[in-house]
């Protein structure tokens, strides 16, 4: 983040503190912490930050099977929203997708124009 500190060095302070506050302390163990950080991290896709916090895990403790198993509650996580998140039309998309009677066309397009 050296930009970071050097065009906005009261932003990055503040990153800086957030983490300190974050990791340090608290009724989760620093181990714990970076286990959920590894998650997070492949969930945002952010190779850097898995790897970083991984290294991280295992110096307060963690052993590889914790972090594959970490990495699967992400991936657990991230297949099953896969089923949850089309519900902005009142019902689940999917399950206008597979019903047997099909809605007539309201003659509005898609979001990507078609």
């Amino acid at each position: 983040m050296a930009f970071m500190d050097e065009m906005l060095p009261e932003t990055a302070e503040a990153f800086g503190k957030m983490r300190e506050t974050i990791f340090q302390g608290g009724e989760l163990d620093r181990k714990t912490k970076e286990l959920i950080a590894v998650a997070c991290s492949a969930l945002m896709r952010c190779q850097y930050c898995v790897y970083v916090h991984s290294q991280r895990a295992i110096d307060h403790g963690a052993n590889n099977k914790e972090i594959a198993e970490a990495i699967s509650v992400a991936m657990f996580i991230a297949a099953g929203s896969q089923l949850g998140w089309t519900n902005d039309l009142g019902k689940s998309a999917y399950d206008l997708i597979f019903e047997d009677e099909r809605p007539k066309e309201s003659g509005e397009g898609c979001c990507c124009g078609r």
